[in-house]
Order: structure tokens, then sequence, then C-alpha cells
């Protein structure tokens, strides 16, 4: 099972993780957010936090995955590969299980960093 994230600008403030995983779902199917890996949408903390991330857990697909050559040939590249959904007020990211902890320490550290909202399967 993957271990994933979901953060989020602090305007957005969720009373409950049923309100969190709402607007996770009307984000997901709304017409501006057909394109997942399109982090330029994202507010500009989003995007700070999402280009410090995939320093170390690159995106599986889009403009800044790694060739398919590199992944093919790294074990511990493609554990670190992360499946990333990006909107305008939310990132949601899902990490391998094996890099769970190094990836919920570096994400939680880098919301902190700028100041935006945290949940992780381990809430």
């Amino acid at each position: 099972m993957s271990y994933y994230v979901i953060v989020y600008d602090r305007e957005n403030v969720f009373h409950s993780k049923a309100d969190l995983f709402s607007q996770v779902e009307k984000e997901k199917n709304t017409k501006e957010n057909s394109d997942f890996e399109d982090y330029q949408k994202a507010s500009e903390d989003l995007r700070a936090w999402f280009l410090e991330m995939i320093k170390n857990f690159p995106p599986a697909r889009g403009e800044f995955s790694p060739e398919k050559e590199k992944v093919e040939n790294n074990e511990e590249l493609r554990m670190h590969l992360t499946d990333y959904f990006v909107s305008s007020h939310m990132i949601y990211a899902a990490f391998h299980p094996s890099v769970r902890k190094q990836a919920g320490d570096v994400a939680k550290k880098l919301t902190m960093v700028y100041d935006l909202g945290f949940y992780d399967t381990d809430q």
C-alpha cells in the first residue's frame, strides 16, 4: 500500500479528514485539473514545495520525471518515484511504502518551511 501525503495552502482549513478527502476528489474531477502533473497551476508556496520534493522524490510522470533507462537500471530511483496530483490549492503525493519515513519527514519539514497544511496516512 502506498504512503501518501496531502499538502495544501493554509487558507484552506479542513475540519475533518472527510472534508479534506472530499476536496481532493472535487479537485481531481474539475476540468482545470485534467493535467495532474502541471505544477505551474499551483500557488507559489505549493510550487516551491513541489520543486524541493522532486529533488529526492522525482515524479513518475511528466516534465520532471527521470529518463526511462535511468529508472530501469536503478532500483533505488524506482522506489523514490512519486505520483503527484497538483491542483491550484493542494498537492497529493503517493510514495512507495519503502520510503515512507524519509518521504514523510522531508514532506513535513518542507511544509513548515513554506507554511503549508499537511496530512499523511499516519494521521
